[in-house]
């Protein structure tokens, strides 16, 4: 492990970001969302970048809201900083002046799926499951369906967004999430780099723009309707109940018997 939970590596044209918080599964904590934030950053002001791989150590890639934070009758105030700082990184993602490649292979959940979906392009390996887990404790995918929902077939959204199933790679390409599925995850990004880096700056971030245009409409149109949303739904009296459950590893109250 790194000394922070996102560690910041440039490789010549590729900023590599990592993260790097096994302790608690490289949960969306207000440390690692500062940490990614800067490294992107940090991207973003080297001339030299083309491209940001961002990618994960251990089994996990991310997952989710750091619930150790959100659990034990929390402010709405202070939920609703979250949700906008969730906000604010997952709109840097998009508008990062270059592509922003995820490599995936390992467990994404919740809110590790917005990640995800903000990318420009994603790699996910056979090792990668997803699952869009929130409302079986309480609370929506709300923050994240500013880069979600855009990405995703509609009828696939509505069966993950309300079953909280888990689903792999091939799945996930199927539907929108990620853009391949691969068994070697490092050779498929850094073949998907190295065609990136033969562009130039401007040709690059004006192509990047195209794409993220109508996405950037919906966090203009959303964003603070929907972090205010999210901090309400995590504030609530159901959801204390299902993220304590939780970190309890027990059934919530409303689970059937």
């Amino acid at each position: 492990m790194t000394d922070t939970p996102v560690d910041y590596r440039a490789d010549g044209a590729v900023a590599r970001l990592t993260l790097d918080s096994p302790h608690n599964r490289n949960a969306l904590s207000a440390a690692l969302v500062a940490a990614l934030h800067d490294g992107l950053r940090r991207a973003a002001a080297d001339p030299a970048v083309r491209a940001v791989v961002l990618g994960h150590t251990g089994g996990t890639f991310c997952a989710g809201a750091d619930l150790s934070e959100s659990s034990g009758g929390a402010a709405f105030e202070a939920a609703l900083d979250r949700a906008r700082e969730l906000t604010a990184l997952l709109r840097a993602i998009v508008t990062c002046r270059v592509p922003v490649i995820a490599a995936v292979d390992g467990h994404v959940r919740a809110g590790g799926l917005g990640l995800v979906g903000a990318c420009d392009i994603v790699v996910a390996g056979p090792r990668s499951t997803f699952a869009l887990t929130e409302a079986r404790i309480g609370v929506a995918p709300a923050i994240i369906s500013l880069t979600l929902l855009p990405k995703l077939a509609p009828r696939a959204a509505a069966r993950f967004y309300l079953t909280a199933e888990t689903f792999g790679a091939e799945v996930a390409a199927d539907i929108g999430l990620v853009t391949t599925a691969a068994q070697d995850v490092a050779a498929a990004v850094d073949a998907v780099a190295a065609e990136l880096v033969k562009a130039s700056p401007q040709g690059l971030a004006a192509s990047k723009a195209l794409t993220t245009a109508a996405v950037l409409v919906g966090f203009d149109r959303d964003a603070e309707r929907l972090a205010e949303e999210s901090a309400r739904l995590f504030v609530s009296a159901e959801a204390q109940e299902g993220m304590l459950a939780f970190l309890e590893k027990r059934p919530p109250r409303w689970a059937a018997p």
